[in-house]
This record gives structure tokens, C-alpha cells and sequence, in this order.
């Protein structure tokens, strides 16, 4: 959380007395406003990279409940390309419900179209490579077992690229675009 205003306001307050005597268009007023004009883009700036982070953070939980019902152990390759299958194919079943209740000749709705954006998205990258944690050795596997949910333990972990010809290619977290 930004705090850029809150220093701002108690340095003015210690150097002047009250804020509220301050003049609208005097420089300490101007001040304020730079400050919590900088605090609003910071909140955005990190509100859009949460938003941006999301998908690995469900990824990861999704393939740590894995590894859990596994009790921990590390999962041979035909499970993992299974698993792979399966989250690609998550949404398959909602996009399906939400086809059978628009009446026909309706256009599809932006909800549908947005399911669709996201499984596309999916597949393509499970066709040139789907950015996963290691899931075959026992030392990463026991580091996602313990994994609780922030960006900053994923880096720590080591990645790799699976596609769907069953090719493994060592990766780096986060990734830079370029898959």
C-alpha cells in the first residue's frame, strides 16, 4: 500500500500546523495532490499486475492439489500430460452450459466469448509448451507442496515447458512473453 500521502501530510503538518488552513493553490496543497495522485497510480499499477499474476497463482495451486492427492510423491509424465489435459479443458463444460441456454439465433454473449478467448489461449500454449512446475523430481515437488499462495515462492521453484508431442524444455518463472 502506498504511503506517499501519509508522509506528505505529516511532514506539511509538522512544517505548517492543520492541513485543513492550508490555501487550495498554495505549494503545500499542490504537494498533497502529487502525492495522492501518485498513490492512485501505484494502486492501479499494482491492482493490474495482481490481476496480470492471477492465472499462474491458480496454475500452481491447481497442480499443488495434484501433487496432494498424490501425498506429495513426485508424478510420472502420462499423469502430468492427463493433468495438463484436464486444466486446459476446464472450462469446457461451463462454455458448454452457457451454449445450451442462448436461444438460438442470439449472439453469443460476452461471458461465452471470453470462455472461449481463454480455452484457445490454453490450447495453444499446451501445443507449443505449457509452463508448469517441475512435478517429476521429489525436491520440487515437496517446494510446491509447501507453496501458499504468493508470486514470490513461485520464483524459487524451477519450471519447465510441456507440449502436447510430449517434448520437456527447462523454463524460467515468471515468464517474458515468449511463448
Amino acid at each position: 500500500m502506498p504511503k506517499t500521502l501519509e508522509r506528505t501530510r505529516k511532514a506539511i503538518a509538522k512544517k505548517k500546523g492543520p492541513i485543513q488552513s492550508l490555501h487550495p493553490y498554495c505549494r503545500d496543497s499542490k504537494r498533497l495532490h502529487r502525492a495522492q495522485g501518485r498513490d492512485e497510480k501505484l494502486e492501479k499499477i499494482a491492482a493490474s499486475r495482481k490481476k496480470s499474476d492471477k492465472p499462474y497463482l491458480e496454475r500452481a495451486t491447481f497442480f499443488q492439489e495434484a501433487l496432494r492427492q498424490n501425498e506429495g510423491r513426485p508424478l510420472q509424465m502420462d499423469v502430468i500430460q492427463e493433468l495438463i489435459q484436464t486444466y486446459v479443458h476446464q472450462y469446457d463444460e461451463e462454455l458448454n452450459e452457457i451454449k445450451k441456454k442462448r436461444r438460438p439465433g442470439r449472439p453469443a454473449s460476452t461471458h461465452e466469448d471470453l470462455l472461449m478467448v481463454k480455452i484457445e489461449k490454453l490450447q495453444k500454449e499446451y501445443q507449443s509448451g505449457f509452463l508448469i512446475p517441475v512435478l517429476d523430481t521429489e525436491e520440487n515437488a515437496a517446494a510446491l507442496g509447501r507453496f501458499e499462495g504468493s508470486w514470490s515462492y513461485l520464483t524459487g521453484l524451477k519450471w519447465v515447458r510441456i507440449s502436447s508431442a510430449g517434448a520437456v524444455q527447462q523454463s524460467s518463472f515468471p515468464p517474458r512473453g515468449d511463448h
